[in-house]
């Protein structure tokens, strides 16, 4: 397989020539994706979702899973036939043509280049409020500057250092699990209160439950980041698509595990108010456990899980930065390679400096850094779904359901959750977009080169 230009000339873009090598294991692309989506993800909205389904979270987290099938099979029905580094971007510019996915790189890169920001900000303030007497700034830094530096180490170095990570997080869900299961035995709930998660009979509404779906979704999006692995990964295409659909069924039952065990022990009827929403599974642990585990649980889902996800986000972002630089479509400082570590030096240092000065300007935007975040996500996958239909009908490989039923589905559900967006996310994003298509359209008149995929 080979990546070709207009004329059919062979590129520099071949992965053999741009210096990443394939190291890593299907276990390493699994724990990196593992640490993407966060195992302990909705930890941080069990009192929000519980609000809004009137307490069938385990039902919000299995519909958001159905809902985001479809984008698991579109990313995997791609990664076998264009394994290449820059993801969502890769798959819309061989798949379609090169300003759809110059258009589609820029939507996720909305995403990629805020993300490690906002986790910053995120993880500042979880240690702010332990450590009160240091400053700020000096956390800030901290998210980013530690990252960086594991990053620019390897990716080898990622993958040792994501697994322990990943261990801690599920270390601590299975003592919370293992507490939780011997604690319902014991109570023995009727089975009203035992179902109750999954269904409520005396407040069940479907617009209850997918006016909470948005939320829970946003746990699930991360399949992007495995694919931008394509072309380190042992088995390339291959390991990617089966890691991609793995990930999917390992989120969903521990998403839907923990907050079905979290919300069994909540009374019916419950409304948590103001600030207890936002700790309510810390609280509910606690109870459940036992006062030692709640400033365990805090500081692995304020500290462990953030800065896990800061280190896979970042080298995800560095990734699709180097291919689209590689593909000429961004400087071609982003694409050169250390000859020392086989990893985007470049490109990871620049998502290190983008990132310190977004999560310091952003810090009092939360919610907005939140809604962009989602925006660029949601149009890129929108526009990945396109793109399989466009491409396997043109290599005449068109299946009805893999490439027809489900992209369809999915950009109907996608397009949905968008427009349900806030209107600073749309406005905001829209704008992002818009001086994206202003880009292309320069490079195009550059004559940047129209790149395909060919067999």
């Amino acid at each position: 397989m080979s990546i070709a230009n207009a004329s059919d000339t062979p590129s520099t873009q071949d992965p053999e020539q741009a210096g990443l090598k394939r190291v890593l294991s299907f276990s390493d692309v699994l724990a990196y994706g593992l640490l993407y989506f966060v195992p302990i993800a909705p930890v941080s909205v069990f009192g929000l979702i519980y609000n809004t389904s009137a307490g069938m979270v385990a039902l919000v987290y299995l519909v958001a899973a159905v809902a985001m099938i479809f984008s698991a099979i579109s990313y995997s029905q791609m990664a076998r036939k264009i394994p290449l580094a820059g993801s969502v971007y890769s798959y819309v510019t061989h798949g379609t043509n090169s300003s759809l996915g110059f258009v589609a790189g820029w939507a996720i890169l909305l995403d990629y280049l805020l993300l490690p920001a906002l986790l910053a900000v995120l993880g500042a303030a979880a240690l702010s409020a332990q450590f009160p007497q240091v400053p700020t700034t000096v956390w800030l830094v901290t998210f980013v500057a530690v990252p960086t530096a594991v990053n620019l180490m390897g990716i080898e170095m990622n993958a040792r250092l994501s697994k322990v990570l990943l261990l801690i997080q599920l270390v601590v869900l299975f003592l919370f699990a293992a507490f939780a299961t011997s604690r319902i035995i014991e109570l023995k709930p009727t089975l009203e209160h035992f179902i109750a998660p999954f269904y409520n009979r005396s407040d069940f509404s479907m617009a209850m439950v997918f006016a909470a779906v948005p939320i829970a979704a946003l746990s699930y999006i991360g399949f992007d980041a495995v694919s931008t692995l394509n072309e380190e990964a042992k088995g390339g295409g291959e390991t990617v698509s089966r890691a991609t659909m793995m990930l999917l069924m390992l989120v969903t039952v521990l998403f839907v595990g923990q907050v079905y065990l979290a919300a069994v022990f909540v009374p019916l009827g419950t409304v948590y108010q103001g600030a207890a929403a936002d700790t309510a599974f810390y609280t509910l642990s606690a109870e459940i456990v036992g006062a030692w585990f709640l400033p365990v649980i805090t500081l692995t889902s304020g500290i462990i899980a953030l800065m896990a996800n800061t280190l896979v986000s970042q080298a995800t972002t560095a990734r699709v930065l180097f291919s689209m630089s590689r593909d000429k479509r961004l400087p071609a400082y982003l694409s050169r390679i250390s000859a020392r570590t086989n990893v985007p030096a470049n490109a990871i240092v620049t998502v290190a400096l983008v990132s310190f000065v977004v999560a310091f300007a952003g810090a009092g935007y939360l919610d907005v850094m939140v809604t962009l975040v989602t925006f660029g996500a949601l149009t890129a996958y929108i526009l990945l779904h396109v793109s399989v239909m466009i491409y396997f009908r043109k290599i005449g490989q068109a299946q009805l359901f893999s490439h027809g039923v489900s992209p369809v589905l999915g950009v109907l559900l996608l397009s949905y959750a968008l427009w349900s967006t806030n209107v600073h996310a749309k406005v905001l994003g829209a704008a992002w977009m818009l001086g994206g298509l202003l880009i292309a359209w320069v490079m195009r008149r550059r004559g940047a080169p129209s790149l395909t995929w060919t067999d």
